[in-house]
């Protein structure tokens, strides 16, 4: 595949070696029907089982498949930005590989791209799949993002889009170390629309997020974008100084006046202290978080490392020491 294919798909796998071979059946016929050539660069996170010998067989049976390896799992974020460093398409579909996001919606998409948008968005019309606990802890996520941040993702939007070229380039800039994918395309702008669908249920295994997995995302999320909770803290500390200021005022107009004893019981006074205490400990560590980014930042590493690739395209490539830009 020396030409540039017109769609580049996207997707990282963890772990889903018995997923694998229907993932690959529901998505051939849409390639086969895709307006363009396509190519499926499909990012192992250091999985455990056979999933990344699947994907070499991909490649193995079908030149539009590419396998990637990175040295070890750096989670789903860092192995979707590794493909869309790969991709060559002038579109590109990012997609989970459990198939609850659909492969037949690809062709919508791509039909809303051909229409001139440069970013779509799959959205879930409803999550009927989803735990009653997931279902409303993400709605009451998305609420707080949008209040809070200065993005507002879709609602019920996953991984699931598809990007222009220009967008996927201008997001390649974007290199910080904790990402939320998701708010960092609709931070991008562009020409922006949606396409709905029904979310299915996983094919087989588990989520490969769990619930501190969701927490992090959704933290990251907040403090990649924004800086409210800093001013929360900010918030607090005022209002507590100026409670104390109130009680010192209170107690020196007591004291002059002789009002009475202002001399509160030890069990009230330590549950004060405790408090005010634990509120400086809150405060800190929010205010850690933030410097500890800074850290990362600073450090520079690569976001991920490459162990090996597998497909036409890398035949005369190879890997020396880990890479990770292609």
């Amino acid at each position: 595949m020396s030409q540039a294919p017109t769609y580049s798909v996207v997707i990282p796998v963890f772990n889903e070696e018995a997923g694998l071979e229907e993932l690959y059946k529901q998505l051939t016929p849409v390639l086969d029907v895709l307006d363009g050539p396509s190519e499926v660069i499909l990012v192992d996170d250091g999985s455990r089982d056979q999933s990344f010998s699947i994907l070499k067989s991909f490649a193995e049976r079908d030149s539009r498949f590419f396998a990637v390896k990175l040295s070890r799992n750096f989670g789903h974020q860092m192995a979707l930005t590794a493909g869309c460093d790969y991709a060559r398409g002038e579109a590109t579909i990012t997609m989970d590989s459990d198939l609850q996001d659909p492969p037949r919606v690809i062709l919508e998409m791509a039909q809303k791209w051909r229409e001139g948008y440069e970013l779509i968005f799959a959205v879930r019309r409803s999550r009927t799949v989803d735990t009653q606990f997931k279902k409303y802890s993400a709605l009451f996520f998305y609420y707080i993002l949008k209040r809070l941040a200065a993005i507002s993702a879709p609602v019920n939007s996953a991984d699931f889009r598809l990007v222009d070229r220009k967008v996927l380039k201008a997001f390649q800039e974007l290199r910080e170390k904790n990402r939320y994918i998701r708010g960092m395309f609709s931070w991008l702008g562009f020409k922006q629309t949606e396409v709905y669908f029904d979310r299915e249920a996983r094919f087989s295994g588990e989520t490969k997020y769990p619930i501190w997995k969701m927490t992090k995302l959704a933290f990251d999320a907040l403090v990649s974008f924004s800086n409210a909770p800093l001013r929360i803290c900010m918030g607090f500390g005022l209002i507590m100084a100026g409670v104390s200021f109130l009680i010192g005022i209170a107690t020196i107009i007591g004291k002059l006046w002789h009002l009475g004893a202002f001399v509160w019981g030890w069990a009230s006074l330590f549950v004060l202290i405790s408090f005010i205490g634990g509120l400086h400990l809150f405060m800190l560590g929010v205010l850690g978080e933030y410097l500890a980014r800074v850290y990362d930042e600073v450090r520079n590493r690569p976001l991920y490392l490459v162990s090996e690739l597998s497909g036409s395209r890398f035949q005369s490539h190879t890997v020396d020491r880990g890479e990770f830009r292609p």
